[in-house]
């Protein structure tokens, strides 16, 4: 079967909706309910949720196309623009800064209408220190090192798994695209988000990071849908559990007949798994909402904000001094001194007898009583 965007309908995409409404109508019910739990929060706590469930968007995303983010990073970036204090911050980085911008916009400004301009400023952010060359930030692939491919395996035995239209064909392909995004309502608007998706990645309009875009206008879609700013989900994050299938689901639906059926069918499947995924989310963000609001707004550096932020989501094995040097980069005086400071706070406890083998667990209440856990 040959690709999608040379049959001759293109781009006029079809479907059995009729055995997708009733999939779609439940997902919507449950991504209501759960709207309606993360708004009720609180303005804090709400504030803090929008921030985790933002920040695992934006570490999954990454991690699907095989890059990892400093978390601490991720989080600082993120507190800066939802005005949130987190007590101690990273020092800011130009490409996190990107990425978390783009996210912030899809879903914040769900309203503002789709432009290529945009796009672009998505895709600049995203790749600040390209400032030339062909796969620069900024700027839609031209194809002078030949067509745009998908492929996998090694030098010499390569296996295509996708060739998307010339670069030739980008403005025309895009503005077709951005007309439907903008001005076509006659289709189930959780329908719509997942044929937004596919359809962007058929078209592939840069040389990178078409994938971390076309998730994040599934979220500006979803957003819309919900006619709300508030992040309740973190689709990436289940995206990231099933990777490899649904990149399968992607090269299936790129070829063929114009029939996304089966694509949208997967894709509502894997937004009603995000949906329950995010009550574990919601769950830990209440956690660490109490914890936070527990601290009484004690000024903390980046390296504790770290360590306590790692406990909260489930340190593995006790953690000591040396632990707390090692993974914060610090000399055993300097993560010594972090650690008394948190003691004398309340909000770390020692759990072992003094010494070397002294091992530390988080208080279930501060210095002010407030519970932390």
């Amino acid at each position: 079967m040959d690709y999608v965007w040379k049959h001759q309908s293109w781009p006029n995409w079809r479907a059995d909706t009729e055995s997708l409404h009733p999939i779609s109508a439940a997902v919507q019910r449950k991504l209501a309910q759960l709207l309606v739990r993360v708004e009720s929060l609180g303005v804090g706590t709400t504030a803090r949720a929008q921030l985790e469930l933002a920040a695992e968007e934006a570490l999954r995303t990454s991690e699907i196309e095989g890059e990892a983010l400093d978390i601490p990073t991720v989080r600082s970036s993120l507190a800066r623009r939802l005005g949130v204090d987190l007590g101690g911050l990273s020092p800011a980085d130009r490409r996190v800064d990107g990425l978390v911008s783009m996210i912030l916009d899809a879903t914040v400004a769900f309203d503002q209408p789709l432009t290529r301009e945009r796009l672009l400023s998505w895709h600049a952010g995203l790749f600040p220190e390209r400032s030339g060359g062909v796969a620069a930030g900024g700027r839609f692939r031209d194809d002078r090192t030949g067509p745009m491919r998908v492929v996998s395996g090694e030098l010499g035995r390569e296996k295509i798994h996708y060739e998307a239209p010339p670069a030739v064909r980008l403005e025309e392909e895009l503005a077709a695209f951005l007309a439907w995004v903008d001005s076509d309502n006659s289709m189930d608007p959780l329908l719509k988000a997942g044929r937004a998706h596919l359809w962007f990645e058929v078209i592939h309009p840069f040389e990178d990071g078409n994938g971390r875009i076309g998730r994040a206008l599934s979220d500006l879609l979803i957003a819309r849908a919900e006619v709300s700013p508030v992040r309740c989900f973190s689709l990436s994050a289940q995206i990231q559990k099933e990777r490899r299938d649904y990149y399968r689901q992607l090269e299936i639906a790129s070829r063929g007949r114009l029939d996304d059926t089966a694509w949208l069918r997967w894709f509502l499947g894997c937004l009603d798994r995000a949906a329950d995924g995010a009550e574990q989310i919601v769950s830990s963000v209440l956690r660490k909402a109490r914890f936070w609001a527990g601290t009484g707004g004690l000024v903390l550096n980046t390296r504790q904000v770290g360590m306590l932020n790692r406990l909260l989501e489930g340190f593995e094995g006790k953690l000591t001094t040396g632990k707390w040097a090692k993974i914060s980069k610090c000399s055993p005086d300097t993560a010594l001194r972090d650690i008394n400071e948190l003691v004398s706070y309340g909000i770390l406890r020692k759990e072992a007898a003094g010494g070397r083998s002294t091992s530390y667990l988080l208080s279930e209440t501060g210095r002010n009583g407030a519970p932390l856990a």
